[in-house]
């Protein structure tokens, strides 16, 4: 009994409780300790019994809190009765709602978004309406992700998906890393037209290279919107060409979209924005991308802005 009345001297639970013989009975007729006395009645002789009254009341305590959305010892954590050496204690374990936070956690620590739409974080192939102009690109998708494997000796190419405003490449992508994370795998999406609107503001506090190297080592790429960015020689060649190059060289999957088709991408980046052509280098860089990815169109309803 004193231990009892200890431990509710200790949570300063006393004031307006019953009496310990009370207690005591509520104690012997709760079903888990009644579960868990029957389970161990071979080790727990009436002395530990009555020594553990007070792992039992707590465990009962914790429990019913949890159960009525109460302030609890340790949160995130359940109690369960144990007995070691031939004395009952509580035990604390995760519980199975901190346990999927925490794998959430992780999994979102996978997902590295620049300058991305809010909505893309919560993406699922899922929640994407399966028309006929998207079929085989999902298809293509989720045959990527059921195959990849980080250490494997075999190159998989990613994807370049072209196609009008609207029509959900960028959401696509979004739910492909989104399925890849469930796999471990880590991948980072950018917004072009930002990132080169970023990157040339770097030059200035030299951070250009930084900038660049979780980029290029990045497991799994997506550039999206390529092309959208102001045309510029120098982003094209000092930044795309050498992240595509590394890509390329390391065979890193990549992805991209873009409105236009890569013939288009091509010719777009052969005019730079001093107005000279520059037909070989746009075709070096067309080079890289046509061998990191397998060209698709994507077709069908504008959902931004559907008429």
């Amino acid at each position: 009994m004193e231990g009892l009345k200890g431990f509710l001297d200790q949570r300063g639970a006393t004031q307006g409780m019953p009496n310990m013989q009370n207690i005591e009975k509520e104690i012997f007729e709760d079903e888990d300790v009644k579960a868990f006395l029957e389970q161990h009645k071979e080790e727990l002789t009436p002395e530990a019994i009555r020594k553990g009254m007070s792992a039992l009341l707590e465990f009962r305590m914790e429990r019913d809190a949890r159960k009525n959305n109460k302030e609890v010892k340790a949160p995130g954590l359940e109690p369960c009765l144990e007995v070691h050496n031939g004395f009952i204690l509580v035990n604390y374990k995760r519980t199975e709602e901190a346990i999927r936070e925490e794998r959430e956690r992780k999994r979102k620590r996978l997902i590295h978004s620049i300058n991305m739409p809010k909505n893309i974080a919560e993406a699922r192939f899922s929640d994407t309406a399966l028309t006929p102009e998207r079929q085989d690109v999902i298809g293509e998708l989720l045959k990527f992700i059921n195959s990849y494997k980080p250490n494997s000796t075999e190159y998989q190419k990613g994807l370049y998906l072209a196609g009008p405003f609207g029509v959900g490449k960028t959401y696509m992508m979004g739910a492909l890393a989104n399925e890849l994370s469930e796999n471990g795998v880590e991948t980072t999406l950018v917004n072009v037209p930002t990132y080169s609107a970023e990157i040339k503001q770097a030059i200035a506090t030299n951070t250009v290279e930084a900038k660049l190297v979780s980029i290029k080592n990045t497991p799994i790429l997506v550039l999206d919107d390529i092309g959208a960015e102001m045309n510029s020689a120098w982003f094209r060649d000092e930044v795309l060409m050498v992240i595509l190059q590394h890509r390329m060289l390391q065979e890193l999957p990549t992805f991209f979209t873009s409105n236009f088709t890569i013939d288009q991408l091509e010719a777009h980046f052969a005019h730079s924005n001093k107005g000279d052509q520059e037909l070989l280098k746009a075709k070096r860089l067309i080079e890289r991308i046509r061998f990191l990815a397998k060209e698709y169109f994507v077709d069908g309803q504008n959902h931004r802005n559907p008429s």
